[in-house]
């Protein structure tokens, strides 16, 4: 199929599985997306499994394969819902909050890494399964930074107090750039025990985190004060959305030519123009440019939350590795509570901590579409089957069970702690 092809698909399959879900489910849309496409690909696998002949999930899987996961959202969409997001975020709330986000993404990300790591390793070689440590850190990079897609679509259903939502809305926009800083190191390690070759030292990952993450945020600043006064200078609506449209994209692009972090790139160019632009840009033209990026937004967030549901096609016939992925679900959010717990603890000398913040946070920190488009990136090899398995299970129980069960858990600790 074409791109066009697919795209009319995609997006014919979003619209009609919202229209499902606003008139029958009723869940919060990009979970109700997600839900929809995953009892349709189950569907589709019961018909095959009842009628091998027919090989419906086996042609379904083979157009899922035309949609190169990871290039269409990590370097087409993502961007735009990064920018989107930390473009519409309460600026305010994060003054003052600049140290907790930056240790809560950059620590927590590593000892979540490292956790998750440990775990599964020491869980496989109890089960007698031989997996290399290196592999099983190579899952914990790509599975600990939580999704900036996932967590600012939940604070549309789900209220917590400005505080909470500040330091789970920061951490979400910047860990998932040191992530995958982290998820290519680990994976460079990997690859080059695995085949011989020299292996990287830790100079040179300083160096590369250095250039990632700090060059992403210098390019960053600038994109975001190139738009901010092109944005100044103009009085026209659509000339001001093309500006914003321009400067995402050609941040990006940079970002991926400079080998800087391209997410650290455009989170950071979309809060200060959404700090700045805010106070400098008409009423008409912030309006504009609210319901251009929020229309863009829901629409690629719809696709990407289906694309996610429908995925399990391409996983199903993996079941042998589903007690790993059951494993894997308890430990992921283990590690999820000591990345916050141990951070949080240590701030707590200097800075107040909202009670039942840790928890929320926990709970909150959802995985998603990033770490499956991560899994899927990886090299053909032995054990990329149930690292992508296992992937895919947590993404699942973190949307559907957490994302579902976030509503009630506030209502709960902060009825409680009130």
């Amino acid at each position: 199929m074409s791109i066009f092809d697919i795209s009319a698909v995609l997006l014919g399959l979003s619209a009609f599985f919202g229209y499902l879900n606003y008139n029958f489910l009723r869940l919060p849309h990009t979970i109700g997306l997600v839900f929809i496409g995953l009892i349709a690909s189950l569907a589709i696998i019961a018909v095959d499994t009842l009628s091998p002949s027919s090989s419906i999930a086996e042609k379904l899987a083979e157009g899922m394969v035309q949609v190169d996961f990871y290039d269409t959202l990590m370097k087409g969409m993502l961007c735009f819902m990064l920018f989107s997001g930390a473009a519409q975020v309460n600026f305010t709330a994060f003054r003052g909050k600049a140290v907790p986000i930056g240790i809560l993404a950059f620590f927590g990300t590593l000892i979540s890494t490292f956790v998750v790591g440990a775990a599964l390793w020491s869980l496989f070689s109890l089960f007698g399964v031989e997996a290399p440590f290196i592999w099983c850190l190579v899952f914990g990079a790509l599975i600990s930074p939580t999704d900036p897609v996932a967590v600012l679509s939940l604070f549309k259903t789900v209220h917590v107090p400005a505080e909470v939502e500040a330091k789970m809305a920061g951490e979400s926009l910047f860990n998932d750039g040191i992530g995958v800083v982290v998820f290519t190191a680990v994976l460079t390690l990997a690859v080059n025990s695995g085949s011989g070759g020299e292996a990287i030292s830790a100079g040179e990952v300083g160096v590369l985190f250095l250039q990632e993450a700090v060059g992403g945020a210098l390019l960053g600043l600038l994109a975001g004060w190139v738009c901010y006064h092109g944005l100044r200078t103009l009085d026209d609506a659509s000339l001001e959305v093309l500006l914003t449209l321009a400067v995402v994209v050609c941040t990006y692009a940079a970002a991926l030519r400079l080998e800087a972090s391209g997410p650290i790139a455009v989170v950071v160019a979309g809060l200060f123009v959404g700090a700045r632009g805010g106070v400098d840009v008409s009423e008409e033209s912030r309006d504009y440019l609210r319901k251009f990026w929020t229309l863009i937004d829901e629409i690629l967030n719809s696709v990407l939350f289906l694309l996610i549901g429908l995925e399990v096609l391409l996983v199903y016939q993996r079941l042998d590795h589903l007690a790993y992925a059951m494993l894997a679900i308890p430990v992921c959010l283990f590690a999820r509570w000591l990345s916050v717990f141990i951070p949080l603890t240590a701030l707590s000398r200097w800075i107040s901590i909202t009670p039942g913040a840790i928890a929320i946070l926990t709970w909150g920190g959802l995985r998603g579409g990033i770490a499956v488009a991560l899994a899927l990136s990886l090299p053909e090899n032995e054990y990329k089957s149930v690292i992508l398995t296992v992937t895919y299970a947590v993404v699942l129980f973190s949307i559907l069970v957490q994302g579902l069960t976030m509503q009630p858990l506030v209502k709960r600790l902060f009825t409680v702690a009130a």
